[in-house]
């Protein structure tokens, strides 16, 4: 088996194109093939070799690498299009020769003008065959006079053309749709039909897995294999990936390129587990996969033929799980520029040590309770954010007579039980927890409710004993180091005790 994954450099990896060269992907390391990533760049207009870098980085950080390829090589190459333009030349020049295609003068300006008409008239535009009648010495002679002509293919005359889709089942086309259609333009540039087919030869491709926006122009393509004297690939066509309003997905849904997850903190083991189940289904309602049983299980024949319909809600669980199960080490690096775009972080300031642990006590904040780590810098707030010891007398004064007695008693007790402490811990936290209960008798919510708004001055938040390991971890690290100033838990608990005392 020979599979590829051909994009046009003409933009970011949408996610749709990400899941076809996932399924290749899958294909070629769950039955022993091969891989071949190849980028269709003849679109001169669009094309850009900032748009290349990208596609390759994003697939690379999917986990997925190729056996062949622009980077790579490989013995079918070279696998960049715009590299490949003599060998598009000589095969087209093959086909005039031999009568299965010709010379085609028609200006761009002709061949508009020749749409709109059809267009008026209700008819499907379709060329119009001017050029094919023409005699071969006579075209030849323009064209060595200086005349600039396109090479067109002369499609047969018979009734129709049929494959068969491993996913859609066959497919016939009346021939009668389908006009002499163009295999390299007066430029010189192949067409799109022409190149893939050459390509897909010439690098021995076994099996075609590509979007169903291609399905139009396979029939195009079969006559093509054919004029070259082979048989065609097998093709297996997928839905289009649509947004939750069946609507293709697109910008307008939120983030559509594997660049805009990646930039969200999506884990690219969420993403890849997630496209996987995107129309297939492993059965037994798995819904968590490692990427080897992914490939082991894989089949292109299992693949529904309805369109995939993206859900952010079920790939922001997915990537829960993931976070969760993340190395600590791993996460607080990647932690790291989300903190950075926060303003909570210089850039760079990760590499120093003190930063490091830092970073690796936010983790457990976080880890398994945001969808994405995009979402971190609010979860992790309470860190960075000192109380306003005012604010937190004005909040227990707000509970009730009895309950703000109680909660200013116990924000005392811990503010002096912190002061012969060193930084916490998460243990010696709990030890000082457990001291404030028994001088002030309290426990439950009315012995951590206070100790919370001393710490953070907000009602709710993260698991105390997590949280302020992180905040101890912050206020060790020397301010020189690209950290903002993070007020340690004692200091915080003394400031809200003196003003409660105060008041």
């Amino acid at each position: 088996m020979r599979v590829r994954f051909a994009p046009s450099p003409t933009g970011h990896l949408h996610v749709g194109n990400a899941r076809t060269a996932l399924f290749n992907w899958l294909l070629a390391r769950g039955q022993g093939g091969t891989f071949v990533l190849r980028l269709e760049d003849t679109d001169e207009a669009r094309s850009t070799v900032a748009s290349a870098d990208g596609i390759l980085e994003d697939l690379r950080w999917l986990g997925l690498d190729w056996d062949e390829g622009p980077d790579t090589g490989g013995a079918f190459g070279p696998y960049r299009q715009t590299e490949r333009l003599t060998v598009y030349r000589t095969q087209a020049e093959r086909l005039r020769a031999s009568g299965q295609a010709y010379y085609c003068f028609c200006t761009p300006a002709d061949l508009d003008a020749a749409r709109e008409a059809a267009l008026r008239e209700g008819r499907t535009p379709q060329y119009a065959g001017t050029c094919r009648g023409l005699d071969p010495a006579t075209a030849q002679a323009r064209v060595d006079a200086g005349e600039v002509a396109a090479i067109r293919f002369r499609v047969p005359d018979e009734a129709a053309v049929t494959f068969t889709d491993l996913v859609r089942g066959p497919i016939t086309t009346d021939i009668a749709m389908i006009g002499d259609f163009v295999l390299l333009r007066q430029s010189g540039l192949p067409a799109y039909n022409f190149a893939v087919v050459v390509d897909d030869v010439a690098m021995a491709i076994s099996l075609v897995v590509r979007g169903e926006d291609h399905v139009p122009n396979t029939p195009r393509q079969c006559l093509l294999y054919r004029a070259l004297g082979v048989d065609p690939p097998q093709f297996a066509h997928l839905s289009l990936v649509l947004g939750p309003d069946h609507a293709p997905l697109s910008k307008r849904h939120g983030a559509s390129s594997v660049g805009e997850f990646r930039a969200r903190g999506i884990l690219p083991e969420a993403l890849r587990n997630y496209l996987a189940l995107l129309g297939w289904s492993p059965g037994h309602d798995e819904e968590i996969v490692p990427l080897d049983e992914l490939a082991r299980r894989f089949r292109v024949e299992d693949v529904t033929r309805s369109a995939g319909v993206f859900d952010p809600d079920k790939l922001a669980w997915m990537n829960r799980h993931y976070l969760k199960e993340a190395d600590p080490g791993r996460l607080a690096g990647l932690l790291e520029p989300h903190l950075v775009a926060a303003g909570h972080l210089a850039a760079g300031s990760g590499a120093a040590p003190a930063v490091q642990t830092f970073l690796r006590t936010c983790v457990p904040l976080i880890a398994g309770t945001v969808d994405q780590l995009a979402d971190a810098p609010e979860r992790l707030r309470p860190v960075f954010e000192t109380p306003r010891p005012a604010a937190v007398v004005e909040h227990l004064a707000s509970e009730g007579a009895e309950a703000a007695e109680a909660g200013r008693a116990v924000v005392i007790a811990f503010a002096q039980e912190l002061s012969a402490r060193p930084r916490l811990t998460r243990e010696s936290f709990r030890e000082a927890a457990q001291q404030v209960r028994q001088r002030t008798g309290q426990k439950g919510r009315a012995l951590f409710h206070p100790i919370r708004l001393a710490l953070t001055g907000a009602d709710s938040g993260p698991e105390l004993d997590l949280l302020v390991p992180a905040i101890e971890a912050g206020a060790d690290v020397p301010r020189d180091l690209g950290l903002p100033p993070i007020v340690g838990c004692r200091e915080r608990a003394a400031m809200c005790a003196a003003a409660i005392l105060g008041a």
